[in-house]
């Protein structure tokens, strides 16, 4: 390795440390902070985001990005080294088009935004947010000029979640998924009483919630020597590195599926995080490809393995010995078939598979609205509701089931919901291709044998971090860029045995 590689790979550590630093304080803020306590984490965040981004726009960065490139003319294009240089890159020029003082103010803007979130949420009121929210998008439309797009402001933001891809991309991807989602909605709502999820709405101690659902997350391969479980208001994964790797999830005391599968969910993103090879630690390499494909493994591990019936005859015997009184009288296929209940709902992290991606679609659309001006942010949650009638036949009983449901807006921009669709597609083709490859992994996944597929998964999409692009790593290994084929064919051949179409 030259002294120039070696000098740049120590800067960029630096600059990894205090995004870790960042994602520490972050985490702290939504588990374990005091309410008092906000200002003061909003500050941190705010100088520590400001010296992140000069560290990683310095003069020396970029020179010796450069002279890298240089040196590396003519090396293999897919090794660590030369991949580490064009992503850098890549992430380089876009963050020197940010203005200091606009990253600084965006930090702090969310960690005030998140606050009044919070508490907006609990009290359904969307008037008190709609100022916070106003502001994260004058923000977010400044960071878009700040980073430059040919056609529309999102676009800016697609290349941030998901490089290599443009706002007419994700239309073509919605457009497929439309024409295939509405028709088989139609026919599954002809029979909705074929499917009876009552059994998920009883009182289910929250502690055992946790407890199983932990242990089921462990089952997968999420290492808890490098991982915690929390409580959160919102589920979510954060990486302090691929050595720490915490999760949190919500516990609904009537309704079983919400802790379970939120367990399963971020522990899909976690073990991804935990399997990237260490040979990239302390670089930009160090987590996953992107949003999208990043949803893929966390939709991977809660659907196509969690909610699958091969796993129920493992999971199944589990739940009915931890809840006795809840299920000790049901059966395997009566409980297969509740989680799997297709219906209409409020909430997204609670959709079914069917219609789940008809709530990202929605999202979407209004983003494109905020960010083009075409919706008065003062009245979003009455466009909410117009939208979400005409999407889902059902108008949101209050701001908190309604625009006030997810923590993203609060965030700020970018704006990621169009991967969680994307998981979806390239989650069903990743697990086409390992069920090609192994043949057996149905008989795996029921004797909860999840090894094999865990180290299928380490070894054509984990450890390579952010080396490939969403694009290329679906092409590497299947042969084929993202597409829709492989989800519609699995949501079909899944859905309509459920409702006997």
């Amino acid at each position: 390795m030259s002294e120039k590689m070696t000098r740049l790979k120590a800067l960029l550590a630096e600059v990894s440390a205090l995004r870790q630093a960042q994602a520490v304080i972050s985490w702290d803020f939504e588990t374990q902070m005091p309410e008092g306590g906000a200002t003061a984490h909003g500050n941190q965040l705010a100088v520590l985001a400001g010296i992140e981004h000069s560290r990683f726009t310095s003069e020396e960065i970029g020179k010796l990005l450069d002279d890298v490139s240089v040196e590396l003319d003519g090396a293999d294009p897919d090794s660590d080294d030369v991949r580490l240089v064009q992503v850098t890159k890549h992430d380089y020029d876009r963050a020197c088009r940010v203005p200091a003082e606009l990253v600084d103010e965006q930090s702090r803007a969310a960690s005030e935004a998140v606050v009044v979130w919070q508490k907006a949420r609990k009290e359904s009121d969307f008037k008190s947010f709609a100022p916070y929210l106003k502001r994260n998008m004058d923000i977010t439309r400044r960071l878009a000029e700040a980073y430059g797009y040919k056609d529309r402001a999102y676009d800016a933001f697609v290349d941030l979640f998901e490089p290599g891809m443009d706002s007419a991309q994700l239309d073509s991807i919605f457009a497929d998924l439309k024409a295939a989602i509405v028709p088989l909605v139609q026919e599954i709502s002809a029979r909705q009483d074929a499917v009876d999820d009552s059994i998920l709405h009883q009182e289910y101690d929250p502690d055992t919630q946790l407890r199983v659902s932990l242990d089921i997350a462990q089952q997968y391969g999420y290492d808890l020597k490098r991982g915690r479980l929390d409580k959160s208001a919102h589920p979510f994964c954060t990486s302090m590195g691929m050595d720490d790797v915490r999760i949190t999830t919500r516990v609904i005391p009537n309704f079983l599926n919400a802790c379970l599968f939120a367990v399963l969910h971020e522990s899909g993103h976690a073990m991804y995080e935990q399997g990237v090879s260490h040979s990239l630690a302390g670089t930009p390499l160090e987590t996953g490809t992107s949003a999208g494909v990043h949803e893929s493994q966390s939709r991977l591990w809660e659907n196509l393995v969690g909610r699958s019936r091969p796993m129920q005859d493992f999971l199944f015997p589990r739940l009915q010995q931890a809840y006795p009184s809840q299920l000790g009288d049901a059966d395997v296929e009566t409980f297969y078939r509740a989680i799997n209940r297709v219906s209409p709902s409020y909430i997204r992290v609670e959709a079914d598979e069917v219609t789940y991606n008809l709530h990202i679609l929605m999202r979407y659309e209004l983003e494109n609205d905020m960010l083009e001006g075409k919706v008065d942010i003062e009245t979003l949650d009455e466009v909410w509701n117009e939208r979400f009638e005409q999407y889902f036949g059902l108008t949101p009983p209050r701001a908190a089931a309604g625009v006030l449901q997810d923590i993203h807006w609060a965030w700020g921009g970018p704006y990621i919901f169009p991967s969680y669709t994307l998981g979806n597609v390239i989650g069903a083709q990743l697990f086409a291709q390992a069920h090609k490859d192994m043949p057996n992994l149905d008989d795996d996944i029921s004797r909860g044998h999840f090894s094999d597929l865990l180290q299928w998964l380490q070894t054509n999409v984990y450890q390579h971090g952010r080396k490939f692009n969403a694009n290329e790593l679906a092409v590497r290994i299947t042969g084929e860029p993202v597409n829709t084929r492989a989800w519609i064919e699995y949501v079909r051949g899944k859905f309509r045995p459920i409702y006997g179409i």
